[in-house]
């Protein structure tokens, strides 16, 4: 990275998802923005057959369009005993448009019968950045579990209440923001991307 942006765009409209970034990265020099921020952003088709080719296809077109430094995400989940399933399809992997417990619902009915030793799992995260001067910047986070029998637990989101994180024996639909954040793989691949900015902060 040859410089740090003064203000990056966060692919969403969601700004609660901006504040959290904001607030992991406070005390650096950055203003983040959302795609609410600019007018006639037009919505990105994710058909990528990796994260890395969503997360950057995305940060691409939204970059093209807001000629600002961009940071977009995919992620989801990946279930050794469906050959990684759903993958890059975890949003969509029940249908567009439907609630999360019928796609939690779906991985459950396609488990059924598997030994809890073969129900290893895991949650992949890719950031993409692209700067002010249009270097990519990938970061990954990985976070390995396992998939329970039935749901459990009501915080979070997606695929959350059936991913078992082995060290605390909870599922992410039991653990807090903070408890969740500290170990998911989003949080590990946020953490790589904030240390990159830090340390272009003390170069720059």
């Amino acid at each position: 990275m040859k410089n740090l942006p003064g203000k990056i765009v966060v692919a969403t409209r969601n700004r609660g998802k901006v504040r959290e970034v904001a607030e992991l990265a406070s005390g650096l020099p950055i203003e983040f923005l959302t795609l609410a921020d600019f007018e006639d952003v037009p919505d990105v088709v994710e058909d990528g057959l990796t994260f890395e080719d969503n997360a950057l296809k995305k940060a691409r077109e939204v970059f093209h369009h807001t000629h600002t430094a961009t940071l977009a995400d995919d992620s989801g989940l990946c279930v050794d005993a469906l050959d990684g399933r759903p993958g890059v399809l975890s949003a969509r992997y029940a249908g567009d448009d439907v609630p999360d417990y019928m796609r939690y619902m779906k991985i459950l009915d396609e488990m059924e019968g598997v030994p809890h030793e073969l129900r290893t799992a895991k949650f992949v995260c890719v950031l993409a950045l692209i700067t002010e001067d249009g270097e990519e910047l990938l970061f990954r986070g990985e976070c390995p579990g396992t998939i329970t029998t039935r749901p459990i637990g009501s915080n979070g989101f997606g695929y959350d209440p059936i991913f078992l994180y082995e060290p605390t024996r909870l599922t992410f639909g039991q653990m807090d923001k903070a408890a969740k954040n500290a170990v998911s793989h989003r949080g590990k691949a946020m953490k790589l991307l904030i240390e990159e900015l830090s340390i272009q902060s003390r170069v720059t």
